[in-house]
């Protein structure tokens, strides 16, 4: 009898510790989801509408409607809570990160700029997996938006499939750096642009035109160690003061087209990681 209760009871343990392991997993990768989303990625700083101080309207978080505009496009960040009429809540995790990496919806049309396509194509597997699972977490709004114009031609693809895309190692600091700067849309906005598509062999070089908020246009700074007053050349304590308040080691205070108040919230090491990697970027003058 004692040896069947002890058999049972084993038993039950078992159980429940492997009950208790996908929910353990599922738990951290909404914790990567989470800090991807709210930090390095910056969803919000594009499709959180903001008030006229520049700051994200609370209790709008990813409900879309954010106008940004320059001579040769009208585009309309899409509300992308779990919102099943206006959002993205009927979407697949498999479509969703279609639309991320390849920049294709699910009825096939074409996601054009800002939205870094080229970039997010580098979005690891796992990463994509944990943004996804931080979207569904977002509390769904109703915000219908207009559509995106064009006077560009959008391209057919922005390449072919993604295949599997594997993880970067923190351990190796430049090449994690690098990743962070092209998920984190660094270098979309920091590299200029020939009718919205980025000129690749001046990556970093600044001169893109942006939007400013809340209204205007600002030029892109360059990110390289070309640039004598630029990030390569600061300390690691300057870079981390300004990516996380917005004010430059000279003083002056970047506009909320840079996303500090996202950026605020991304750990140490990986800021360390990105600036290393800047710090490696081919010089260009400009």
């Amino acid at each position: 009898m004692r040896l069947n209760w002890l058999r049972h009871s084993l038993l039950g343990m078992g159980l429940a510790i492997a009950a208790a392991q996908p929910v353990h997993a599922a738990d951290k990768v909404l914790e990567r989801g989470n800090y991807l989303l709210n930090g390095i990625v910056a969803c919000g700083n594009c499709h959180t509408p903001k008030g006229p101080d520049g700051k994200a309207i609370p209790g709008q978080d990813l409900a879309g409607g954010t106008v940004i505009e320059v001579p040769v496009f009208r585009a309309v960040a899409p509300n992308i809570t779990p919102d099943r009429e206006t959002g993205i809540g009927s979407w697949t995790d498999a479509q969703i990160i279609t639309s991320i990496r390849e920049g294709k919806r699910p009825d096939g049309s074409i996601i054009g700029p800002p939205m870094p396509i080229e970039m997010y194509r580098d979005l690891s597997d796992s990463d994509a997996k944990a943004l996804v699972a931080a979207l569904r977490a977002v509390k769904p709004v109703a915000n219908k938006t207009e559509k995106s114009t064009y006077k560009i031609p959008l391209p057919p693809a922005y390449g072919p499939p993604v295949g599997r895309v594997a993880d970067v190692s923190p351990q190796n600091q430049v090449r994690y750096g690098g990743y962070l700067a092209s998920i984190g849309h660094c270098l979309e906005c920091h590299t200029p642009d020939d009718k919205g598509r980025l000129i690749m062999t001046r990556l970093g070089g600044g001169g893109r035109m942006l939007p400013s908020f809340p209204s205007g246009v600002v030029m892109s700074a360059n990110l390289t160690p070309g640039n004598p007053d630029g990030v390569a050349h600061w300390s690691s304590a300057q870079f981390k003061t300004t990516m996380r308040t917005g004010i430059r080691p000279d003083g002056r205070a970047l506009v909320r087209t840079m996303a500090f108040d996202w950026y605020k919230s991304i750990n140490d090491s990986d800021l360390n990681a990105l600036l290393a990697y800047l710090r490696t970027l081919k010089p260009i003058k400009n």
